[in-house]
């Protein structure tokens, strides 16, 4: 969900957990609309049989977690991370949601044992699947957990978050787009199941898959304050170890628009667009 906001299931450092669970959290705030889309098609795939049972993997902050309990009222969620910061500060918000008698979370490695979760009606997989070492065996025991005719929703990256006009006005067009290239360098040595077509993987492991949706999120001005520390947040783990890998002049205007104090910079600006896309596959233990 170090990464674009995508859900952790491995342990973060304590210097880490802030500024990410803060990336996850705006996420969610500045995406809410995709994100009230993708319950709405959940309700509807359900086909007005609520699910009593959630499963959350790779929860993060709870952003999943916390849109399905306050669409399924009757509901309660299980909510599983590696990183027990995340299910700490997921907790914290859950009471201050009046939600925490809802939720119980579970701290687990998905690579290593299954954690005991007993038998769900809804997974939901937001940004997940494609940290698991071995996808399959993470669907076999998925697939496990839902009781017949339970429903998974798997939502997976095609792009992350873009921010930026290509005139900046440092002399540097492209800036953007040359950080992600740099990006997506490393995840393909360190992520290599992002970007699959999750699809055939999941026919092979017992699922019916129901349906498949890309959701394009283009936000233009005028953006709530908030999408200016997504973009700063965001931005600011893409910045993190690039020097030698981007030219300096490209550093160095990446820095003035990360600087809360410079005109230029992300916080001060009216021309953000959010603009990134993501893919969703509902897929169902047959009867």
């Amino acid at each position: 969900m170090a990464h674009q906001p995508h859900h952790h299931h491995h342990c973060t450092s304590e210097t880490d957990h802030a500024p990410l669970a803060e990336l996850l959290d705006l996420d969610a705030e500045v995406l809410h609309k995709h994100l009230a889309n993708l319950v709405g098609w959940v309700d509807e795939l359900t086909g007005g049989t609520a699910p009593r049972r959630i499963l959350d993997l790779g929860c993060g902050t709870g952003t999943g977690t916390f849109a399905l309990l306050q669409h399924f009222e009757r509901a309660e969620a299980v909510a599983v991370d590696g990183d027990p910061q995340m299910l700490r500060h997921l907790s914290g918000k859950a009471r201050a949601l009046g939600l925490a008698d809802r939720i119980s979370t579970v701290q687990a490695d998905l690579d290593a044992d299954w954690p005991a979760v007993g038998t769900v009606d809804l997974v939901w997989a937001s940004a997940s699947l494609h940290h698991m070492a071995d996808p399959d065996r993470t669907l076999r025991e998925v697939f496990a957990a839902l009781r017949p005719g339970g429903l998974l929703l798997a939502i997976e990256i095609d792009s992350f978050p873009r921010f930026l006009p290509d005139d900046l006005g440092f002399g540097r067009p492209g800036l953007e787009a040359r950080a992600h290239a740099a990006m997506d360098a490393r995840r393909a040595v360190d992520m290599p199941h992002l970007g699959s077509d999750w699809g055939p993987r999941l026919t092979r492991n017992g699922f019916t898959v129901e349906a498949e949706r890309r959701f394009a999120i283009d936000l233009k001005p005028p953006l709530p304050a908030s999408a200016g520390r997504y973009a700063q947040a965001s931005l600011q783990r893409i910045r993190g170890g690039f020097d030698g890998e981007l030219a300096a002049d490209d550093l160095a205007a990446l820095d003035t628009l990360l600087s809360s104090e410079s005109p230029a910079g992300l916080l001060h600006r009216d021309d953000l667009t959010v603009r990134a896309a993501r893919t969703a596959w509902a897929a169902r233990r047959p009867e």
